[in-house]
């Protein structure tokens, strides 16, 4: 009688362990990304928020110190807001993920033979036999139990948890950086062309942040940089002709 050898089971220890630093890896370059488009969006808001209001003042009133006090309150009222807004958003945010943290660890503190159960059910879902989805829950768990669970169930991981305070301060000093392009640039250029050349500065800055938005989102440049200088033309024509009737009717 010919003896069998039995069928050597390769571990996929190793290979979970790499992929598991492959995807630690690819959401700190998401986390990064995400940041950076954070920050293209918030300059954006800037450039066109302060631009339409230093323009339509402008075209009200010739007077450079009313342009700079309108400029001022635009600037540090945008960025004040911008920060209180992200800050509320985040918060909110952050506080859910942690709750979800927290259930998940007292759960595989209570029960991790259920929680291992779990796992392997939901690893069954995506299409895995359940000897293989088995297999790979109790090597994901012997690396880190609460990441596993948190990606399978939630998409999420501990690290994904974000300052609030970061995001506020992030989102005010981009909103700030480009307030400051518009601001500047009708404060500092002659006041016979201070309106037009404001305008194309804006269109220009906006065009570059459109084209960066798109990079960082992998979308049709020309389609994002279109939308965005088309948008922030529209806001500085209707804010300029505002201000300018209402300075030629004697309202300012």
């Amino acid at each position: 009688m010919t003896s069998i050898a039995p069928a050597r089971i390769t571990p996929v220890v190793p290979a979970v362990a790499a992929e598991a630093d492959d995807r630690k890896r690819t959401e700190s370059h998401a986390g990064r990304l995400n940041w950076l488009r954070a920050g293209v969006l918030g300059a954006n808001d800037g450039i066109v928020s302060v631009a339409a209001l230093v323009v339509g003042v402008a075209g009200a009133s010739g007077s450079t110190a009313v342009i700079a006090a309108a400029g001022t309150a635009g600037l540090v009222g945008g960025a004040i807001s911008m920060a209180l807004g992200e800050y509320v958003s985040v918060s909110s945010q952050s506080d859910s993920q942690r709750t979800l943290i927290a259930r998940e660890k007292r759960e595989l503190s209570v029960d991790p033979e259920g929680e291992l159960e779990e796992l392997a059910l939901l690893y069954e879902k995506q299409g895995l036999a359940p000897a293989t989805a088995r297999q790979v829950a109790t090597e994901f768990t012997a690396i880190d139990p609460v990441r596993a669970h948190l990606l399978a169930e939630h998409s999420i991981t501990e690290d994904d948890v974000v300052s609030a305070w970061h995001a506020a301060w992030v989102s005010a000093a981009a909103f700030t950086l480009g307030a400051l392009l518009p601001f500047l640039a009708i404060l500092l250029l002659p006041a016979s062309v201070r309106i037009p050349i404001t305008f194309a500065a804006v269109l220009v800055a906006l065009a570059a942040l459109g084209a960066t938005g798109a990079h960082l989102g992998g979308s049709p440049k020309l389609r994002a940089i279109i939308r965005v200088v088309l948008g922030g033309a529209a806001a500085l024509v209707v804010t300029f002709l505002i201000g300018s009737l209402l300075g030629t009717s004697g309202v300012v």
